[in-house]
């Protein structure tokens, strides 16, 4: 019997090419894990910013499996609520949590037994610690821009400055707002450490606070749109029409203000439905082995104003 060593080379070749492209396939099929449940934890559902997020996400998560578990919920700004709300998500199975931070630093220990149980954690709208990666705002341009353009109408003379809770997103716009208030020397900030609570009603109680202690004021920075829109209540209360309001959102009910005309004339705008998305697009890439480009990923604000407000696509 006569021995072809040339055709026996090639078929061995060929025998070694196909091992490899089933071997590669298998291992392929294997990284594409599926994404069964997706956890978000948030400060507060009642806050629309928040459930544009959760929106964002959930129509993502549903284009990589159209039959994925969403669990929702508010940490109501409760690190102890909230760390409970992650280790109910692991015993659900999530494959990834989506966390906006009740406390950044302090959540760090209830992310590592997430992660511990094989579990994505995305941090998002604010840091977190231990977490995977982050998907936010630039906040810090936000503050930027909000407070540059209330220096700018206002002029000179007194403004006061609703804070909230201190997460790293508020208190990132706050260092903004202050680096762009610093270009104005004639322009004096009588109050910026009232807690607005991130709600219309903190907004407004704050804003009735600052009416009835200080009598002469021009403008109010607000670093969300809900405090913005509870001061412009309160401002009406009081018969107080001569005030400007700037904040940060760019949320639909802030921006119909701005388009009718009234005291909130500009947000710095926030994109939360791509912010949702984004983080499960990071999140699903972590879990089948690709690491993003950035650990941070900051989403550039726009400052909307009634210049540009016809055109602002929103939320």
């Amino acid at each position: 019997m006569s021995w072809n060593f040339k055709n026996s080379k090639n078929k061995f070749l060929m025998a070694a090419l196909a091992c490899s492209v089933l071997s590669s396939v298998g291992t392929a099929s294997a990284q594409n894990k599926k994404l069964e449940t997706v956890g978000i934890s948030v400060g507060s559902l009642g806050n629309p910013y928040f459930v544009s997020l959760v929106n964002g996400a959930t129509k993502q998560a549903q284009k990589i499996n159209p039959q994925v578990k969403i669990l929702s919920v508010s940490s109501e700004y409760d690190l102890g609520k909230q760390s409970s709300q992650i280790d109910s998500f692991i015993s659900s199975g999530a494959n990834i949590i989506l966390l906006a931070a009740a406390d950044p630093q302090a959540i760090g220990s209830a992310v590592n037994r997430a992660r511990a149980a094989g579990i994505v954690v995305i941090a998002i709208d604010v840091s977190a610690l231990n977490a995977d990666a982050a998907v936010q705002t630039d906040n810090m341009q936000a503050g930027r821009l909000a407070c540059a353009y209330l220096a700018e109408k206002v002029g000179s003379g007194n403004i006061v400055i609703q804070n909230a809770p201190q997460v790293s997103s508020i208190i990132e716009r706050m260092n903004g707002c202050r680096e762009s208030l610093a270009k104005h020397p004639d322009i004096k900030v009588l109050s910026d450490d009232q807690n607005g609570k991130v709600s219309r009603d903190g907004g407004m109680d704050v804003m009735m606070g600052h009416l009835t202690r200080f009598p002469d004021f021009k403008g109010v920075f607000t670093v969300d749109d809900p405090q913005a829109i509870g001061a412009t209540l309160a401002a009406q209360q009081l018969h107080r029409t001569n005030i400007i309001i700037s904040s940060v959102d760019g949320s639909p009910d802030a921006v119909n203000i701005i388009k009718s005309g009234g005291l909130i004339k500009a947000t710095a705008s926030q994109d939360p439905s791509l912010e949702g998305s984004m983080a499960v697009d990071i999140g699903w890439g972590l879990m089948n082995g690709k690491k993003p480009a950035k650990t941070v990923n900051l989403i550039a604000p726009q400052l909307v104003t009634q210049d540009n407000v016809a055109q602002y696509k929103g939320w």
